[in-house]
């Protein structure tokens, strides 16, 4: 067995890389198993509701107009919008819950990483966590909402607006993204978890913020890779249309083979979201570490015993 990671230390943006596919490689099967036991319900719903919707909004596409035709499909598309939304948010939920329980299990146990433990914490923190994802994404609505009609009001162009209202969107963005492991791992109700993320980055936001931006930015890169297969599809059968003049609307592309990549690729880019979750932890555990030096505390103490 490979020596377990720790947690409990300072680390540079670099270090947080490395040890972040570290431990995914190391826990990949067991972290991934936990993933599906506890997820696998809600992730069938949400890979079927892509699929639909992806039928469906192309195929709107084609009925423009609200004729008695279409009437149905835009009730039939906005029934399958609010399903996807519902289970988009029930598996981030529980993804979270998941592997940030399944990392506290893992620092808890020197490595070892107990299942029913896993299940017990995603189960009792359901509701906080949930309840977390709702009370971020209303402050990131409203402050965006609010700054947004403002500009407009003052004369701002609309898209002007809009680019100058993301820019506190994302100052919001890096204490919020530890709010979850500082939740799970502090065991803080959900202001307590908010406010304690704000304080956590203070002094520190500009490194944090670079460290989530690189984070994020190779998981899109990633993401890439597996939607390569749908562009490519999409390209080809375009072109092939437009040489045969077929194509009268853009729902002739889609068909089942493009719906399978769609779902294919949304797939991968939502599991890819585990890299993201495993980051935050080892982010917040070095500044929990530079503030508090807990995991300092603990070694010493651990001298003598």
């Amino acid at each position: 067995m490979s020596q377990p990671i720790e947690f409990r230390k300072q680390r540079e943006l670099g270090d947080i890389i490395t040890d972040t596919f570290k431990f995914l490689r190391q826990n990949l099967k067991p972290l991934f198993i936990n993933i599906f036991k506890i997820t696998g319900p809600v992730f069938v719903i949400l890979i079927l509701a892509i699929g639909y919707y992806s039928y469906l909004g192309m195929d709107l596409l084609s009925n423009p107009f609200l004729v008695e035709t279409s009437e149905v499909n835009v009730e039939t598309f906005f029934i399958s919008v609010f399903i996807l939304f519902v289970s988009l948010v029930a598996f981030y939920v529980l993804l979270y819950n998941t592997v940030l329980h399944y990392i506290k299990s893992y620092i808890e146990n020197s490595g070892e990483v107990d299942h029913n433990e896993v299940s017990r914490g995603v189960k009792r923190d359901f509701g906080s966590m949930l309840g977390l994802s709702l009370v971020s994404g209303t402050i990131f609505v409203t402050v965006l909402g609010i700054l947004i009609t403002l500009l407009i009001f003052a004369g701002i162009h609309p898209i002007l607006s809009v680019l100058v209202g993301i820019l506190p969107v994302i100052y919001l963005w890096v204490p919020l993204a530890l709010a979850p492991a500082i939740l799970i791992f502090a065991r803080t109700s959900i202001m307590d978890s908010i406010s304690y993320s704000f304080r956590l980055v203070k002094d520190n936001w500009w490194a944090t913020f670079f460290t989530l931006f690189v984070i994020t930015l190779l998981i899109y890169i990633i993401g890439l890779i597996f939607q390569f297969p749908l562009m490519i599809y999409m390209f080809i059968k375009a072109l092939v249309m437009s040489q045969e003049g077929s194509i009268s609307s853009p729902a002739d592309i889609v068909d089942w083979v493009y719906v399978f990549f769609n779902v294919l690729s949304s797939l991968f880019q939502y599991l890819l979201s585990v890299i993201g979750v495993v980051a935050s932890a080892f982010i917040y555990y070095h500044l929990d570490e530079k503030k508090n030096a807990t995991g300092t505390y603990e070694r010493i103490s651990n001298l003598g015993s």
